[in-house]
């Protein structure tokens, strides 16, 4: 079992190598893949020393497996340069999400879909795994009408240099911009880039990567995401409207028998989700669990995960799992 980590070198890179090291994938060869500028640049995994290559490299020794974190237009120009030497490639990158040739997974919802022919599967949006986590049962269930979302997202979705702002502006130190403002003691409502309908990249994520991942349009989603100072974890408000009522503790009952998720409702002891409890687990928290009293059969929830392991890496390397253990690779 050889397996490719494709941007082995950064942020989701590395959480990915350490994520490989905590689960049982029987890895037999590991590959650490970077860009020519870091290629020779040496990292341990699992107590070992290994070289980092090029993707050309990387392609010629033919991987089953190769876990993509280098952003999108590495992977529109590499992907298939593996998939063409039979390898099964995982892309984390926004580059096939909607492709409708591509599938486009979380394995806790919908692994089913996947075949021994898929040789480039999407990974969603870090906001939209954590969004469909928690909401895929309910949806069974009650049937959603209307999903409202306000995310509180963090400075390590944007990558290392936003990391390094944050942490520059909190030091007091002149740096290099990643966002436009201050992030420190601000919250910045643009994450991505603006298109033409006013929204953004990340909004328009979230719009729409749900639906493909449920097989099902019969719903409408809107969304505002916002960038805020907190170093890793992402926060989501989330307004959900059913077809059909619900019971309180019915909603509780099923995500608590969700796998991957944890319900953290106490309010009497201040029990709820936050990013700083969230960081470095796999799991998907959610709480605040309440009836909207304005509108009929409608629930608000809070919804947080650490955004760079089962919104990134965690969930690239459960889809790799899944395939091996159901002799898809």
């Amino acid at each position: 079992m050889k397996i490719a980590v494709v941007g082995a070198t950064g942020m989701v890179g590395t959480v990915m190598l350490k994520v490989l090291e905590e689960r049982n994938l029987p890895i037999t060869e590991l590959i650490p893949v970077a860009s020519e500028k870091s290629a020779g640049k040496k990292l341990s995994y699992n107590g070992k020393e290994y070289t980092v290559v090029t993707l050309q490299d990387a392609v010629n020794m033919k991987p089953d497996v190769a876990l993509f974190s280098a952003g999108g237009e590495t992977s529109l120009q590499w992907a298939p340069k593996f998939a063409e030497v039979g390898t099964t490639v995982i892309d984390n990158s926004s580059a096939w999400r909607m492709d409708p040739t591509k599938k486009l997974v979380v394995p806790e919802i919908n692994g089913d879909v996947l075949t021994a022919d898929d040789k480039i599967i999407a990974n969603p949006n870090c906001s939209t795994i954590q969004l469909v986590m928690a909401l895929a049962p309910l949806h069974d269930k009650y049937k959603m009408k209307r999903v409202v979302i306000s995310t509180y997202q963090s400075v390590s979705g944007t990558g290392v240099k936003a990391v390094q702002q944050l942490d520059n502006e909190e030091a007091g130190v002149d740096g290099e911009m990643a966002y436009p403002h201050k992030i420190g003691r601000n919250a910045l409502p643009h994450c991505d880039i603006f298109l033409e309908n006013g929204y953004t990249k990340e909004e328009m994520k979230l719009v729409k990567e749900p639906k493909k991942i449920l097989r099902d349009d019969s719903f409408s989603v809107t969304a505002t995401a916002v960038r805020i100072p907190t170093a890793g974890g992402h926060s989501e408000a989330v307004n959900v409207q059913f077809e059909n009522d619900f019971d309180l503790n019915e909603v509780r009952k099923i995500l608590n028998e969700t796998p991957g998720v944890v319900v953290q409702d106490d309010l009497a002891n201040n029990v709820y989700p936050m990013p700083i409890n969230a960081h470095d687990k796999d799991e998907v928290f959610v709480g605040r669990i309440r009836r909207d009293e304005s509108q009929e059969n409608t629930l608000n929830l809070w919804i947080v995960a650490d955004n760079l392991r089962k919104g990134a890496a965690t969930n690239t390397v459960q889809i790799a799992e899944y395939l091996v253990e159901n002799n898809l690779v």
